[in-house]
């Protein structure tokens, strides 16, 4: 019964001389988050959006033969630019020159008839009128007269036909451009009939772009003007064509499964770098917005739900969240539409050490420059 008592004496004898001891120094305050800032601007920016698209020829034509015949020659480099009226291939001309020459003979006839009838006519008239030859007869003479000049005009559109039909045995081009590969070679039986082409002439310069676009950013772009016109170009390789286009037309009618407008803008190719079927993205302006706030794209970070916020630097030096809204980028930049005003010190480097209501030590923002290319 006495054993708890005396427990508890000796527990409490032993905290009281640990109760009498002082409590040791507290730890040094952290010290102040060095940081960089810039302040949000008010400035005029230019929204863009890059699309896809192919690039196409400006006109393109397919060489087939348009008469029959053994191909006896190509007169022209592949791959070289051809101009418009050059001549191509040669179709062996020998029988379209007989047919020419028969047709013109078949002419020769037909004058020939022609001119026998009109006299048989005329004398068949004369004796009509002293009642020698029955009426009848005269009037065969004249429906004969007709039937020959009626077959003199078919004779010299025969003729006609078979001097085209000799032309067409020299093949030329019907436009100027740049030729692919021979595609029949010389003594092969070509003709109308055949589907398979002689070549492929494409018009290179300039050259046309073929992309699209919402209808919304469409309407967009039509508000600017004269600069929702202009077109930049990006190649393949990320690099940016050297020449600027512009928008030639949109199509009339909307995509109703995408919402999507067809447009096409052409470029100036007097290089011919550029090659129809690449692939390419056309950079082009959406809309300009006039005092306009911007920071840069690495001074707001996101939350879970897509709300995005920047850490300002308050008149006492003190780091505060802002949460803020932003539309559109431009450039390495967001246009923020609210929660920051134009001037406040926007924190650039050293967010993770700055905590909300806590002091930093601020320092402008100072870009670094590009490292220098060395030479050999």
């Amino acid at each position: 019964m006495h054993s708890v008592p005396l427990l508890l004496l000796s527990i409490l004898s032993l905290l009281l001389p640990a109760c009498g001891k002082k409590a040791g120094p507290a730890p040094p305050p952290m010290p102040p988050a060095e940081v960089t800032f810039v302040p949000a601007t008010a400035e005029t920016v230019t929204i863009t959006r890059e699309l896809p698209g192919r690039i196409g020829a400006v006109r393109t034509a397919e060489i087939r033969a348009r008469v029959s015949g053994i191909l006896l020659k190509k007169a022209f480099e592949e791959g070289a630019d051809v101009k418009a009226g050059e001549v191509l291939f040669q179709i062996d001309p020998l029988p379209l020159e007989a047919a020419r020459d028969s047709a013109a003979a078949e002419v020769a006839r037909a004058e020939a008839n022609a001119k026998q009838a009109q006299n048989q006519g005329n004398r068949l008239r004369e004796l009509v009128a002293v009642n020698a030859v029955s009426k009848q007869d005269a009037d065969n003479a004249e429906s004969a007269v007709l039937i020959a000049a009626a077959e003199v005009l078919a004779a010299k559109a025969a003729a006609a036909t078979a001097g085209l039909s000799l032309g067409y045995a020299t093949v030329t081009a019907p436009i100027s451009g740049r030729i692919g590969k021979a595609e029949i070679t010389e003594g092969a039986l070509v003709g109308p009939g055949d589907a398979t082409r002689l070549a492929l002439i494409q018009q290179l310069d300039p050259i046309y772009f073929d992309f699209t676009q919402s209808s919304a950013d469409l309407l967009a772009m039509k508000k600017v003007g004269e600069g929702g016109n202009k077109v930049t170009l990006l190649l393949e390789d990320g690099s940016e064509y050297g020449m600027p286009g512009r928008v030639l037309f949109s199509e009339a009618f909307v995509d109703e499964t995408t919402g999507m407008v067809s447009l096409r803008a052409e470029f100036p190719n007097p290089k011919r770098d550029l090659l129809p079927g690449m692939f390419a993205r056309a950079r082009v302006v959406k809309s300009i917005l006039e005092n306009a706030v911007t920071v840069p794209q690495r001074a707001v970070t996101r939350g879970p739900g897509g709300g995005g916020s920047v850490m300002i630097i308050d008149d006492a030096n003190l780091a505060q969240m802002r949460p803020i809204r932003t539309s559109e980028i431009a450039g390495d930049r967001w246009v923020v539409t609210s929660g920051l005003k134009p001037g406040e010190k926007v924190i650039i480097e050293g967010l993770l050490k700055a905590r909300p209501g806590a002091p930093v030590v601020p320092a402008p923002f100072v870009a670094e420059a590009p490292a220098a290319v060395e030479k050999n």
